[in-house]
């Protein structure tokens, strides 16, 4: 179980999952449905299970570029830990997983399941094809909140929209900071990324530009629905993690990149989650 947990580097779960917890609360707060736990462990079960197949099968699709990469080589599968053919099993076991939790939650859940299946295998590829696959990846954990807020709702709404452009932009924005690192040998190997594409000083301009407009969709919300202080608290916090992680990255100096990377957005992404629900609680 600790391959496989490493394999999906089960700690970064933290970037989407916290906005999963709010999509899930802001569909009992602005509809009439009731809290049920039984609904919390379903929505918990998709997202763990969406993202285990989303990750494993990246690793076993780029298993032979990882290996040419010194910077991946050592990454689970090319270093022998797990065979490719248990990368691709495991993949398929948290499909399944995903696919039968969305029955039992409810049929818009479950239709739509595929369609976020698609969505977040298919980023896989997008390195050999576009530039943008940093936004692909954006795209699949920008589901989480509007998933999370239809496990509850069973329709859609814009709020959670935003959440989910939010996460997009975000999330698409550090994938490019991340990416700062093999710029040169995804230039050298023919493959797509924006730091490959317009150079590290441009690509951390679009990174910023993602930025804040990731931003202003988290301050979106406030202005349709009712909230308190609690929440323009947690949107400055989030502001100002974002603002941090791209003073401490720059086309010179990647030493930060992990700090700016895992934990400056698992702390924004968790630190907003929080205010969020303090703020729900306040109001009540």
């Amino acid at each position: 179980m600790k391959k496989y947990m490493s394999l999906v580097l089960f700690a970064h779960s933290v970037f989407a999952l916290p906005f999963a917890v709010i999509g899930f609360f802001l569909a009992i707060q602005i509809t009439d449905q009731l809290f049920e736990w039984k609904r919390l462990l379903l929505m918990l079960v998709c997202m763990v299970t969406a993202r285990n197949a989303a990750m494993a099968f990246n690793r076993y699709l780029d298993r032979d570029i990882d290996a040419e990469n010194p910077r991946t080589a050592m990454r689970d599968i090319p270093a022998g830990k797990i065979s490719a053919r248990n990368a691709l099993g495991f993949t398929i076991v948290n499909c399944l997983v995903f696919i039968g939790a969305t029955y039992f939650i409810n049929m818009l859940c479950f239709y739509l399941s595929f369609v976020a299946l698609f969505v977040v295998l298919f980023y896989s590829y997008t390195k050999r094809i576009t530039p943008l696959c940093h936004l692909v990846l954006g795209i699949g954990l920008g589901l989480a909140p509007i998933g999370a807020y239809l496990v509850v709702a069973n329709s859609f709404a814009v709020i959670p929209v935003f959440y989910g452009l939010a996460v997009m932009c975000w999330s698409g924005g550090f994938d490019i900071i991340y990416a700062l690192q093999d710029e040169e040998f995804d230039r050298k190997n023919g493959l797509n990324s924006i730091p490959a594409y317009f150079g590290g000083i441009k690509a951390l301009r679009i990174s910023r530009i993602l930025h804040v407009i990731s931003f202003i969709f988290v301050l979106l919300p406030a202005f349709y629905m009712p909230v308190s202080w609690f929440y323009f608290l947690g949107v400055i916090f989030y502001g100002l993690l974002l603002i941090y992680q791209h003073r401490i990255v720059s086309p010179t100096d990647l030493s930060r990149v992990d700090r700016a990377f895992m934990t400056t957005n698992g702390i924004a992404s968790v630190i907003f989650a929080i205010f969020y629900l303090l703020d729900i609680v306040f109001l009540v």
